[in-house]
């Protein structure tokens, strides 16, 4: 049932070819500094390694990175900023050969070279200042 409540959790079995579409708001009601993170996990457990990790810090900027044997690899950041405060927004994960691509409103905005092999995916984590109103696997 949607809106979902965040943080929230899905099973996913992502292979080359897959996508995972967010839509949703960001909200800013508690928080000064607004944030929205969507992780993906190589374990359907929380504290599992993260395949990809997106945080996006609203009106600043946006970390890419992943964590592989408890520690963080070299983030790349962007300063592309398509977000608007509680304005409705579709967020497509691509998962690419040799990359992830970020697509926002359909154009291509960001990009992380993988980690990890892809189809590792075995969770989606999406948290922070956000509020979902649907989660598509393809």
């Amino acid at each position: 049932q949607f809106p979902w409540q965040v943080p929230c959790s899905q099973n996913v079995n992502l292979s080359v070819g897959s996508s995972v579409t967010i839509r949703g708001i960001a909200s800013n009601t508690f928080r000064k500094d607004p944030q929205l993170q969507v992780d993906f996990h190589t374990d359907r457990d929380p504290t599992s390694d993260i395949a990809f990790h997106f945080r996006m810090y609203f009106g600043h900027y946006v970390v890419l990175n992943s964590l592989q044997d408890r520690g963080w690899r070299t983030e790349v950041t962007s300063h592309k900023m398509p977000f608007q405060e509680n304005q409705p927004f579709k967020l497509c994960f691509l998962v690419l050969n040799n990359e992830y691509q970020v697509m926002v409103s359909d154009e291509h905005l960001y990009s992380f070279i993988h980690g990890v092999p892809p189809g590792s995916e075995k969770m989606a984590e999406m948290w922070k200042d956000l509020l979902l109103n649907s989660m598509e696997l393809s």
